[in-house]
């Protein structure tokens, strides 16, 4: 079996595979949280809990109506984001003249609720979810095997998120979206809804995390806890590439997934820790995140 730097090739590349899947859900997830502080200066605390949520919908409909995989790819966001319709317009649109801090605790404090309550009903053990049949299997690479449905999870995540940096930074709509924040009355007099499209927005942001909820549940255990570690390690990757800006969420969340990966095969022992080191040397040498500006 060759070998680079000492490590067998098969185990080195399949480090490589775990850390581009992470760095997928890293950049969904972190895609989600800058789409909604970019544009509505809100930080979302309860990402992490909408993420399971996406799960939890997509097992639901599974389990109990029988729509499968790829129907739950298209139903779960938008029902998980209708969820987050109702509370931009109920909670979140009382703090928008008020400090971050505001939202930040109540999306926290959403958070636990929600987390709470799935617990409460389900308990800590995860609840499987079957992969699509024509996902199944995998590629003999050589080098690597290669899971079928692991290509897929990077490749939607890919296209999602190109996708949506191509709508908010290149269409009409994205130009809007970026005038609502900066100047609110000025839209207005356009004639643009502007706290429709905020809330919208927020939907569309919540929608991202369930989506990612639902390209996770075949690989991970469906359970309630399942978003509350990842979200830390989500927002680092957001403080990272820089609050706010789509694409680094982007590059950053792919990229450190695979810092992660490569630190799993030659120094285990940091796995856990190396994107919070990464983030406090970005953070000293440039506080704005790699691609961020000053607000």
């Amino acid at each position: 079996m060759s070998e680079i730097f000492g490590i067998p090739t098969q185990a080195l590349f399949g480090q490589l595979l775990i850390g581009l899947i992470n760095g997928s859900f890293y950049a969904l997830l972190s895609l989600g949280l800058a789409v909604i502080f970019g544009l509505l200066n809100i930080i979302n605390f309860a990402h992490g809990a909408q993420y399971m949520m996406g799960a939890f919908c997509a097992w639901f409909l599974l389990n109990k109506l029988g729509v499968g995989y790829w129907w739950a790819l298209l139903l779960v966001p938008v029902i998980v984001g209708a969820t987050g319709v109702v509370i931009e317009r109920v909670m979140l649109s009382r703090l928008y003249q008020l400090d971050h801090l505001y939202g930040l605790l109540l999306t926290f404090g959403l958070a636990l609720i929600v987390q709470g309550l799935f617990r409460n009903e389900y308990g800590s053990t995860g609840l499987p979810y079957s992969m699509p049949k024509e996902l199944e299997g995998g590629r003999n690479l050589g080098f690597m095997f290669l899971p079928n449905y692991r290509a897929w999870v990077f490749v939607a995540s890919l296209a999602v998120c190109l996708g949506t940096w191509f709508l908010i930074e290149k269409t009409k709509l994205g130009s809007y979206l970026r005038a609502a924040t900066e100047n609110p009355q000025l839209v207005r007099a356009f004639g643009v809804n502007v706290p429709r499209m905020i809330t919208l927005t927020y939907g569309f942001g919540v929608g991202l995390a369930a989506f990612a909820g639902v390209m996770a549940a075949p690989i991970y255990s469906v359970n309630p806890l399942m978003g509350e570690h990842l979200i830390i390690v989500v927002f680092a990757v957001v403080v990272i590439g820089g609050m706010g800006s789509i694409m680094g969420a982007i590059i950053t969340g792919f990229v450190l997934g695979l810092v992660e990966g490569l630190t799993k095969v030659f120094y285990p022992e940091a796995s856990n820790t190396v994107i919070f080191i990464i983030m406090a040397i970005v953070l000293m040498i440039k506080p704005t995140g790699l691609f961020g500006a000053r607000r």
